[in-house]
């Protein structure tokens, strides 16, 4: 059973709804024979915009984060089932960004996962090392722990609807990737601990992983060509649709 890849744009803190309508109209026709999953985050404001815009398309809507509890005393926060309310099929969780700026831990991430997957979301899980982890050589034990940590009462029937993305955080929004082989060979660690905590059959046919490294136009098919590289998860590229649209189409 082959992995179908799957790209997902994370436009971050960028765009209101005018531009959301206008980028979104550019991409539909570009990748509606897309051979891959295709998937767009957008900021909280745009996301009902971004799914009435993309239904009936190939497009699926993602949010950028989401929050552990149903409901509750946590101002500015948005729970998973407002997320499927508004028909959001996808949440980004762990990014790098939340990890370093807004006190995310690896704790909190699994509490996340778990929130999105109880009320049926399906989860963009990153992981990733600094720069001073990997110079440090303990990019496998960093990546190891924290996709560990993320699955933990994680159960097998899940596995589908979580994406792991692999984010070397020292890579991203700097221009600076990966060489191809690097990302491959991480990825490979996280896929084998994947085997050892659920089965080798899973592992390799369900558990899917992408590449979150500034990946772009330029180096897209070079990294997709990697045998463990299962999709991107698409920063600046994704904020125009002609560049998007060449990741989609690697």
């Amino acid at each position: 059973m082959a992995r179908k890849p799957i790209i997902a744009g994370n436009w971050k803190m960028n765009n209101n709804i005018a531009q959301t309508k206008a980028l979104i109209t550019d991409l539909i026709p570009l990748v509606a024979d897309a051979k891959c999953d295709v998937v767009i985050c957008t900021p909280y404001t745009s996301l009902a915009t971004a799914v009435e815009m993309c239904k009936g398309t190939n497009i699926k809507v993602g949010a950028e984060n989401v929050h552990w509890a149903e409901k509750g005393a946590f101002t500015g926060e948005i729970s998973a089932n407002m997320l499927v309310e508004l028909g959001v099929e996808y949440a980004i969780v762990g990014h790098s960004e939340r990890r370093t700026y807004f006190g995310e831990t690896d704790k909190t991430v699994n509490q996340r996962v778990k929130a999105a997957l109880a009320a049926g979301l399906k989860v963009i899980l990153c992981v990733g090392e600094t720069l001073e982890e990997r110079e440090a050589g303990i990019t496998a034990e960093v990546v190891r722990r924290q996709t560990k940590i993320a699955f933990t009462d994680v159960a097998k029937e899940d596995l589908e609807n979580v994406v792991i993305a692999y984010e070397p955080v020292w890579a991203i929004g700097t221009g600076k990737t990966a060489t191809a082989q690097d990302a491959n060979d991480t990825i490979k660690i996280i896929r084998d601990l994947m085997a050892e905590l659920y089965c080798p059959k899973c592992a390799e046919n369900l558990v899917r992983i992408q590449y979150g490294g500034s990946m772009n136009a330029k180096n897209a098919s070079e990294l997709m060509a990697m045998p463990e590289i299962d999709g991107g998860l698409i920063g600046g590229a994704s904020l125009k649709a002609e560049d998007f649209n060449k990741v989609v189409h690697f």
